[in-house]
Order: C-alpha cells, then structure tokens, then sequence
C-alpha cells in the first residue's frame, strides 16, 4: 500500500524529469566525475524545463507545488549516478531560507534567478574549526550603518565553485551567546572581499563541486540580511527539519537502486553453472538488504507525509538522516561484496555508490550529530 498520494499531476512531472534525465543528465555522469563539476548549462536547462524551486510561489516564477514535487527530484537525480547536479540542495535547502524569510526585495531580486538556474546557490555553514557545530562558528559579521562587514572562513561547501549566490551564517563578535550571535546573509560572487579557494577533493561524489570561501572585509548591504539580526540559529533549526529529510530520501533511494542492480548481478552471474543467486548464502545477504530497504522506505515516506502536514518531526528527521546513510552503506558494502572480483573495477557502478555513500553520513551534520540531537529531545 502506497503511503504517498500521487496526483496524475505528479506522475506527469515524474515522467517529464525521467525523459530529461536521461537525454540530459545520466549520458553525461561519467564525463562530469572526471571533471570534477557540472556545467552550469544543465542548471539552466533543469530550470527552464520547471524541475527547480518547484515550491517557489507564482509570483516569484515558481509552480507553487507540493513537497511531494520535491521528493520525486529527489530520487530520480539520485538514481542518475551523479552527484554534482545536485539540485535538491538548491531548491529545498538554500532557497527556502530566502523564500520563507527572505524580505520582498530579496525574494524579488532572486528567487526569479533561482527557479530559471541562472542562478545557482550554496549554504555556508562549515568551517575549519567548528564543523557542523554552529554555536562554535567564527566567521564575523559586524553592522556598520546601511552596510555589514564579513570576515572569515568556511570549508566543504557544496556548489561552492558553481554558487552564484551563498548564504553565509555569520555571528556578531559583540553577543556572547553564540545562538542569539548568529544572523544569515545572503552574497553575490564577484563581491569585493569574497573568494572562492580551492576545489577540495574527496572521496566519493567527484561530480560535486565542493570549495573553500573566504571572506576578508567584504563588504555588503544591510539588507542582503535574511530576516532580523540574530535569528540566524532560530532559521537554522527551522528548516534543517527540510534538510534532513532530502537527505533521508536521497538515502533510501540510492539503497533502491543498488539492491535493484545486485539482484540482477546475482541472477545473471554463474557459478559452476549456476546462478549465485540460488545460493543461500546469497539469497539471505539479499533478503535481509530488502528487508532494511523497505523499512527505510515507509519510515521515509511517512515522515514525509508529516512534514507536509507542517508536524515538528525534528527528532524523527535526525533518526531517519543518520539510519538511512548508515542502511544505504551497508547496503553498498554487502553488494559490494556480493561482486566478488568484478568489485576492482572502476566499471562496476557500485564502486561509485560506494564511494559516495560514505559522504552521505556525513555532509548535512554527521551522524554523530543526529544522534546527539536525538538523545538531547529524548530526555538524555
């Protein structure tokens, strides 16, 4: 039984994404790993053909639609074994920050741009020496009349190469408390004083441009402030809510995919003459991955329903983030396994997935972070 009410409307969209996907985005995935980016050209035909910011209003160029609108790009870019285009970052993380509390000046000047891909944006939270903790954030932002004054650092930023507009997390040198310091900014690249560093490489998602940003004296409007001053941490907790959920999604769906491709690896791959899938051995490696699949799935799709009945499922999302990546690299290191000599070559695709499941565990607040957020709400 499905748990998610799709309209035909939503099939539609589903289908459309699917054509564009595959004329557009998956012939192009292995090209775009060895660049170690995507070109902004797909940004802008993604956009011109409705798939980002698809809950941005009307009047701001966006279809006014759905999470479930949200969901379904979600895992059909998951499922195109690329991880630079990643757009779910853009649309359901960074712009909801300008749409939901973004002035109408703002939200005019920009949220056009994001929704068309001529403008492509990251958040900039991470830096060298607090990591995902947010009350431990250096970077400086002092007021100073009808402008603000940015000093600091962040690190593995997401689309930082490709980022026409960064939204900054910077606190007030002046407040103590690190909560009520941190305010959001919103930046243009090009900005006397804001550079882009290097092109960091990692592990796994090679696609994906991630960067250094630097900030020395640079200097912008007061109001290219999201909201008012020190509320930063409070927007922050609102929609990491959002956050963690895309992430959980794009985590149960790469899991999908890879049991998908393992058990028609098994059938189709002989042993002395027969299937390995009649193992039992195999067979209980693959029931037991199915198994851990389905669950995440329902878990996933229920906490996506009560998100979209606007339910505080904060706690809920952590759980789901930190057991979906960790279900998502069990599930790549047993297939991985299961591939036996196949498993040393760059040619068998769960080499890729495994490299970047790793990362999923840890970008959008580690692990460990979503454990300890959920113990603090559980009383411990």
């Amino acid at each position: 039984m499905e748990i998610l009410n799709y309209t035909e409307e939503h099939r539609s969209f589903r289908e459309r994404l699917q054509g564009f996907l595959a004329k557009e985005v998956t012939p192009c995935a292995d090209q775009w790993e060895r660049d170690g980016i995507v070109p902004k050209s797909v940004w802008r035909k993604m956009g011109q053909s409705g798939f980002l910011c698809t809950d941005v209003a009307p009047e701001y160029g966006g279809m006014g639609g759905d999470f479930l609108y949200s969901l379904i790009v979600a895992e059909e870019i998951t499922v195109t074994r690329q991880t630079g285009l990643i757009t779910p970052l853009h649309s359901d993380i960074v712009v909801p920050y300008i749409h939901s509390f973004g002035s109408e000046e703002l939200k005019q000047k920009y949220l056009p741009g994001c929704v068309s891909g001529d403008i492509i944006t990251a958040v900039a939270m991470t830096e060298p020496g607090a990591g995902s903790d947010l009350a431990g954030m250096q970077t400086a932002a002092v007021e100073e009349g009808e402008d603000v004054v940015i000093n600091g650092s962040k690190t593995f930023i997401s689309n930082g190469l490709n980022a026409d507009l960064v939204v900054v997390a910077a606190r007030d040198p002046a407040v103590g408390n690190p909560y009520e310091a941190l305010s959001l900014y919103v930046l243009e690249s090009g900005t006397p004083g804001f550079t882009t560093g290097r092109h960091l490489e990692k592990m796994g998602m090679w696609s994906q441009d991630t960067a250094e940003l630097f900030f020395s004296k640079c200097r912008i409007p007061l109001k290219n402030r999201i909201g008012d001053k020190g509320m930063g941490f409070l927007m922050l907790m609102q929609k990491l809510q959002q956050e963690r959920l895309v992430c959980a999604i794009m985590g149960v769906t790469g899991a999908e995919q890879i049991l998908e491709w393992i058990m028609n690896y098994c059938k189709q791959t002989s042993v002395s003459g027969k299937p390995i899938s009649k193992s039992q051995a195999v067979q209980f490696a693959l029931v037991e991955m199915a198994t851990d699949v389905k669950l995440g799935r329902t878990f996933v799709d229920k906490l996506v329903t009560e998100h979209m009945e606007k339910k505080d499922i904060i706690v809920e999302t952590a759980m789901a983030k930190y057991w979906t990546t960790e279900m998502l690299n069990r599930v790549a290191n047993r297939s991985l396994d299961l591939c036996g000599d196949f498993a040393m070559s760059e040619k068998c695709p769960i080499v890729r997935a495994w490299r970047d499941a790793k990362i999923m565990t840890i970008f959008a607040g580690t692990n460990e972070i979503m454990k300890n957020i959920a113990a603090k709400f559980m009383g411990m």
